[in-house]
C-alpha cells in the first residue's frame, strides 16, 4: 500500500534520536537503580535546587499521577525529600537529598562524557544547529 506522505515521519525520527541518546546513558542509569524517569526529576533538581512538583512534571515530562508515584519510590529510596511550600501550603515543593546530589554528580560526569564525544564526532557547530533547531521546532509548537 502506498501512502499519501510526503514528509518523513518526523515524531517516529526524535523518538529513536532519543533512544538512540539514551542507549549510551541507560547502562548508567540501570548501574544505580534509576529509571528514565527518575534520571529525569533529579536532572532537573539538579539544575533548579529546590523545585515546584508541577515544575518539576513540566521540566520533566511527567504526568502528573506518574509523578507522585516516581517521587514516591525517590522518596522511599532516600534520593529526594518533600515539603510543604511555606508561601503556599497547598503546594509542594521537592529537593534532592545529599544522597541524591551525589548521584547527580556521579552520573553527569558520565553524561556530559557522552554530550563531549557527539559534539567531537558530530562537531560543534552541527550539534549547536541540532539544539538550536530542536528548540525551535518546540517553540513553533507551544499554543
Amino acid at each position: 500500500m502506498n501512502t499519501p506522505f510526503i514528509h518523513r515521519n518526523l515524531p517516529r525520527l526524535l523518538l529513536q534520536a532519543r533512544e538512540s541518546v539514551m542507549a549510551h546513558t541507560r547502562p548508567r542509569l540501570r548501574e544505580h537503580a534509576l529509571s528514565d524517569q527518575q534520571w529525569r526529576v533529579l536532572r532537573v533538581l539538579g539544575e533548579h535546587g529546590v523545585v515546584e512538583t508541577g515544575k518539576v512534571a513540566r521540566e520533566a515530562f511527567i504526568l502528573g499521577p506518574s509523578l507522585t508515584g516516581v517521587l514516591t519510590r525517590m522518596e522511599r529510596d532516600g534520593l529526594i525529600q518533600r515539603s510543604r511550600d511555606p508561601a503556599d501550603q497547598r503546594r509542594t515543593t521537592v529537593e534532592a537529598t545529599d544522597k541524591g546530589v551525589q548521584l547527580v554528580t556521579t552520573l553527569s560526569g558520565a553524561i556530559e562524557a557522552h554530550y563531549a564525544w557527539m559534539e567531537k564526532t558530530l562537531g560543534k557547530d552541527k550539534l549547536a544547529q541540532l539544539y538550536a533547531l530542536l528548540d525551535e521546532v518546540i517553540a513553533l509548537e507551544q499554543p
